[in-house]
């Protein structure tokens, strides 16, 4: 007899609809699904398509401790989460916030990890046993002391999963769980999710990372840009089976699946989408014909002008972390340059010391010519422009037009041409009809779209964007770094930080390697991947076009290393 036969479901969602204040559509519109016990699902939609709110409902702070108008029911292992309260209800379900900084109360890691049990009054040894596990699977066991404040944005995120995994809840709902970890950590992470999954924890996960994650669900739940349910079933169907639409929609797809819609898009034949690398290589078209790449050159510097200079720059903080030490860059004026490494390598604290937020203890940074230290709030803010990883960490106003007006007020510009360019970011940004809105009510990746176009609308030299894709559904990260590859196309330097391999493959000009506060490595795209010794060293991966090729290459030999979905296509367009 199946063993979850005779227990309740894990979830139920029933008819449910929920409409935040002030807002005139629904975020959720009528969605209902089952998850049995013991198995797990994938949420997917575009960004804004209320997935968010979704994993609010399933847990019950969505109706209790979330304003709007709810209607329909979850039944959380069969209890009514309209009529049970949030403290037995979290005893069920544990929730790993999208925004890691939203649910921390306490001062330091360990306190963080305990807090959630101390509430459910387990006895202090299991209580300290818990917390101590949790962080040593996530990672963290060296930092249990360290102040909360102090940690990276990966770090977060790895303590939310620790806090997570603490509760030993029977459902586990992980919202972007990976978004701002190091795949080395990400694959830490799902590894143990994957650990929970087999001992019968139920997993609802919402991710854009699907190829990290698809050996985890058994199905998928697909809502559109309205908090509509499109869908919901086996993960094969949903995804092999809607490609199509789903690519249409602006989903993100597996890099195989998404690679064989294109493929048939320019008339080569797939007839079964594959999932995963391995189905790639048995189900795509076998190469044949001219498998040269040309190979694009890294654009020439714009002269000899330095955008910025980083000079034996160290920065040590408060409590002792050593965030960089002795690190030497330049970058000139258009360039592309990728900042990349392990969670707490330094890398979101240069670009801080780049904006002038962190004050150096040793070494200098300049930026458009001049020392950051000599520059004025004024000076600063028309050379460098800075998206924070966080993008809450950056907003100013309460409505998301003045949001977006506030930079472009303090340049002197008119009100009609203060007016234009917003009308164009609210348009380009897909924010439109959001402008009276209070930008701490938008979802994630409409905060993360409004951090970014607030910053694009300036006219600096210099960009840094710490993860600007994070949160983000494929059409609009493509749309937003297509606007960015314009203004570098137009003499803007641009630095990325980021932890995601394709984008640096698809976007840099020249990557940067930071591990433990040290400059480990500079080059093209290209030249990194080509190390797998450092690649391993720095807990980085290389793309899963690489990953594809180096399969080709094993199958049938002579497959160049293709680093992009679109030299790919390139290379298998032949054989049409």
């Amino acid at each position: 007899m199946d063993a979850n036969a005779e227990q309740p479901d894990a979830l139920s969602v029933e008819a449910l609809s929920f409409r935040y204040p002030a807002r005139p559509a629904p975020a959720l519109s009528n969605v209902g699904f089952r998850l049995r016990a013991g198995e797990s699902v994938l949420i997917l939609g575009p960004s804004g398509s209320g997935k968010s709110t979704l994993a609010l409902a399933l847990n019950g702070l969505i109706p209790h401790a979330v304003e709007g108008e709810a209607h329909g029911r979850v039944l959380l292992r069969g209890m009514d989460t309209r009529t049970y309260p949030v403290a037995r209800l979290s005893q069920e379900a544990g929730l790993m916030f999208q925004d890691p900084d939203a649910q921390f109360c306490c001062l330091t890691a360990e306190e963080e990890v305990a807090f959630g049990p101390e509430n459910l009054c387990v006895p202090a040894e299991e209580v300290r046993a818990r917390a101590h596990d949790a962080l040593r699977t996530v990672g963290l066991w060296h930092l249990k002391d360290a102040r909360i404040d102090h940690l990276s944005g990966g770090q977060k995120q790895r303590l939310a999963a620790a806090c997570a995994l603490a509760m030993h809840a029977s459902v586990l709902i992980c919202d972007e769980p990976t978004a701002n970890l190091d795949p080395s950590g990400a694959r830490e992470l799902l590894a143990t999710l994957a650990r929970l999954g087999k001992h019968g924890t139920s997993l609802v996960i919402i991710e854009h990372r699907l190829d990290d994650v698809l050996r985890l669900v058994d199905s998928a739940v697909v809502l559109d840009a309205g908090g509509n349910l499109v869908a919901a079933g086996g993960i094969r169907d949903e995804l092999a089976g809607r490609a199509d639409e789903l690519h249409s929609a602006g989903v993100w797809l597996p890099f195989a699946t998404e690679l064989g819609v294109r493929l048939r898009r320019i008339g080569c034949t797939v007839p079964e989408l594959p999932l995963t690398i391995e189905e790639a290589v048995q189900m795509l078209p076998k190469p044949s014909g001219d498998l040269r790449l040309d190979l694009p050159t890294c654009p020439a510097p714009r002269g000899t002008e330095l955008a910025v200079r980083v000079a034996n720059l160290s920065f040590r903080y408060e409590d002792g972390t050593q965030a960089l030490e002795d690190v030497s860059i330049e970058v000139f004026r258009g360039e592309f340059a990728a900042v990349i490494g392990p969670n707490g390598s330094g890398k979101s604290t240069l670009g801080l010391a780049l904006f002038g937020a962190l004050a150096p203890q040793r070494g200098t940074v300049e930026v458009c010519g001049k020392p950051v230290s000599k520059l004025t709030g004024a000076e600063l803010r028309q050379c460098i422009g800075y998206v924070f990883q966080n993008p809450e960490h950056q907003f100013v106003a309460d409505s998301v037009r003045a949001e977006l007006a506030y930079g472009l007020e303090r340049l002197g510009l008119s009100e009609t041409e203060i007016e234009r360019r917003v009308r164009a970011a609210l348009d380009r940004f897909r924010l439109s009809g959001l402008e009276t809105s209070h930008p701490y009510r938008l979802s994630q990746g409409q905060k993360r779209r409004l951090s970014v176009a607030a910053m694009l609308t300036g006219g600096q030299q210099v960009l840094v964007l710490d993860e600007p894709t994070f949160g983000q559904d494929r059409e609009t990260a493509e749309s937003l770094m297509g606007s960015i590859e314009e203004l570098n196309a137009g003499g803007v330097t641009v630095l990325m930080v980021t932890h995601d391999m394709g984008l640096v493959a698809r976007y840099a000009h020249r990557v940067v390697v930071l591990v433990g506060g040290r400059l480990v490595f500079t080059g093209s795209p290209r030249e990194l991947f080509a190390r797998p010794d450092l690649l391993e060293a720095a807990g980085l991966e290389p793309p899963p076009a690489l990953v594809l090729s180096r399969a080709l290459q094993a199958r049938y030999g002579g497959y160049p290393d293709a680093i992009t979905m679109s030299e790919h296509v390139h290379l298998l367009a032949a054989t049409k």
